[in-house]
């Protein structure tokens, strides 16, 4: 791992489509033509009259009428953004609650950032991802990179779910009241302090949305509030719910 993998990794830690999300256009212009002219197309020309006194006395083609050009759609924002690439947060994607799921050893990297210079001051949030993501884009968040995830899916903060009371200990994040039920929960097994829990009370990812957290090694016991917005599970052995 290079040293700026390192410190993205530790930043993560301690700051503590399949569809791809490609924005998508829709353009509609339209414009009609519409007149006559002679019949079988042929132009008619003015013709003069004795009797007239040499007026001249015909019909010629209409002018071509024409409709100002529609307006074009509005640009619509992706609410699926793709596992690889960089994101301008209000342009390419709208601001909101996303979901990754089925990601895999810890390949998954995202972060929030305030400007696209790359660098650590830059960074506002970010994690490396086994399982399940849940990321809150703000509306002040300037970019979001995301690589080696799978498809991010735009989620309404208020559905519903069917809680369970059973976790995988590598599952990643959970929403309490959706992915799980409000409880205490039990995990055991776990060796040389490689699992990580965490309550949080949004999916910002920032320091101060951080309820509680800690490496355990040996059995570990949490209690999940109904009023915590998620529960994050790294390296732990499954957890199960005792009361």
């Amino acid at each position: 791992m290079s040293k700026s993998q390192t410190q993205r990794s530790w930043f993560a830690r301690h700051k503590v489509l399949t569809a791809a999300g490609a924005v998508v256009v829709v353009v509609a212009v339209g414009a009609a033509m519409g007149g006559g002219g002679g019949e079988g197309g042929a132009e008619a020309k003015p013709s003069a009259s004795a009797s007239s006194g040499g007026k001249a006395t015909g019909s010629g083609s209409k002018a071509p009428e024409s409709k100002a050009p529609e307006k074009e759609a509005p640009e619509k924002k992706a609410v699926t953004i793709d596992g690889d690439g960089d994101f301008e947060v209000g342009s390419d994607v709208r601001p909101g609650l996303y979901r990754s799921t089925g990601n895999e050893d810890a390949m998954c990297y995202w972060e929030r950032s305030k400007d696209a210079t790359g660098e650590l001051d830059s960074i506002l949030a970010n994690d490396n991802v086994t399982g399940t993501a849940y990321v809150e884009l703000k509306k002040s968040d300037k970019f979001f990179k995301s690589t080696g995830c799978s498809a991010w899916e735009a989620v309404d903060p208020k559905a519903a779910g069917t809680p369970g009371s059973t976790l995988k200990g590598d599952g990643g994040m959970f929403k309490v009241g959706v992915d799980v039920a409000p409880g205490t929960y039990r995990s055991t097994g776990n060796k040389d302090a490689g699992c990580y829990w965490e309550r949080s009370k949004d999916a910002g990812h920032g320091m101060n949305g951080i309820l509680a957290n800690d490496n355990v090694t040996g059995t570990a016991i949490v209690k999940i509030s109904a009023g915590d917005g998620y529960f994050k599970s790294v390296g732990c052995g499954d957890w199960t719910r005792t009361s």
